[in-house]
């Protein structure tokens, strides 16, 4: 008899485990109501690149729905949809611009999406969170920088290099004269290495001179940092100390030559020779007149006005 009781008991047991994975089953094959969803997980709407949040999701059945926001404690924010009918998956698209019902911008923080499907009387938060980040980034560079390029690609001084340290993972920005971006890094290191090159962002040649860098900021919502000036770069080939030079006939002079070339080429009156770069010796033509002097590093060239009398 005890053995026939045992029995029992374990065909039952074996019976309510079969009904429990069965219902386990079903409920793992039921498709949630909702799907296809997209959320913005980042924005700013002082921003350039993000200004709002997208929210889009479909909707299997025929339903009639809200939408709307909660903060990271679970209080509604702000409705975005209300009493909407929806036809069988059709696609909701809402857009959120950080403000609620009464024109209110909402703080920085953590959001949630919140869909409520009335005839299936069930609430759905959407699976991604909304972070909303109006506070710009900062950046550090070196500075004050004074560097002297020649970017003419025989590699002495072709280029600036200017690591860089971001408060959070965003771009870093290199502007010239403080308004022309000529830089933007790739997202979303926290530090890195910005390069001038002489050029500007479309590839034309800056001309010799002195131009004024600022550094800037821009993290992943899209709010952008005032840019600050850190260095004042010029661009050299090749200069003369002096641009006139007076001589008897025949007589000695010399002139300093300032480049990042290692040597350097020079004519004058049907001569010419090639020298390391630093002060060059000359001597003037035996018959009055003016002549040109020209000091040549690659394609560049400066020339002195040698007056002979």
């Amino acid at each position: 008899m005890a053995r026939v009781l045992s029995t029992a008991v374990v065909l039952a047991l074996l019976a309510a485990t079969a009904a429990a994975f069965a219902l386990t089953e079903r409920a793992k094959l039921t498709l949630s109501p909702i799907y296809g969803t997209h959320v913005d997980p980042i924005f700013s709407p002082d921003g350039k690149s993000k200004p709002v949040a997208h929210i889009r999701f479909k909707v299997r059945p025929h339903e009639r729905i809200d939408v709307w926001i909660d903060d990271a404690k679970g209080n509604k924010y702000t409705e975005l949809l209300h009493d909407r009918s929806v036809k069988p998956h059709q696609t909701v698209s809402l857009v959120w611009d950080s403000f609620n019902d009464e024109g209110i911008a909402a703080p920085d923080g953590v959001y949630h999406p919140v869909v409520e499907l009335f005839r299936s009387h069930r609430i759905i938060g959407l699976p991604s969170n909304i972070r909303l980040d109006t506070k710009p980034p900062a950046i550090t560079v070196k500075h004050p920088q004074y560097p002297i390029i020649s970017p003419d690609g025989d590699g002495h001084a072709d280029v600036f290099r200017i690591p860089y340290q971001l408060s959070e993972p965003g771009h870093a920005i290199l502007l010239l004269r403080g308004t022309t971006q000529i830089g933007f890094t790739r997202c979303c290191k926290q530090s890195g290495e910005m390069v001038f090159t002489g050029r500007l962002k479309h590839g034309v040649r800056l001309r010799p001179g002195r131009y004024l860098l600022s550094v800037a900021a821009q993290d992943v919502a899209g709010n952008v940092s005032k840019g600050y000036p850190f260095a004042i770069v010029q661009i050299r080939y090749v200069v003369l100390a002096r641009k006139r030079v007076v001589v008897k006939p025949g007589g000695a002079f010399a002139l300093r030559v300032s480049t990042d070339a290692p040597r350097v080429h020079w004519t004058l009156h049907g001569r010419s020779g090639s020298e390391p770069r630093g002060t060059l010796h000359f001597r003037a033509p035996k018959s009055p007149g003016v002549y040109r002097l020209y000091v040549t590093v690659g394609s560049h060239s400066a020339v002195c006005s040698v007056v002979v009398a």
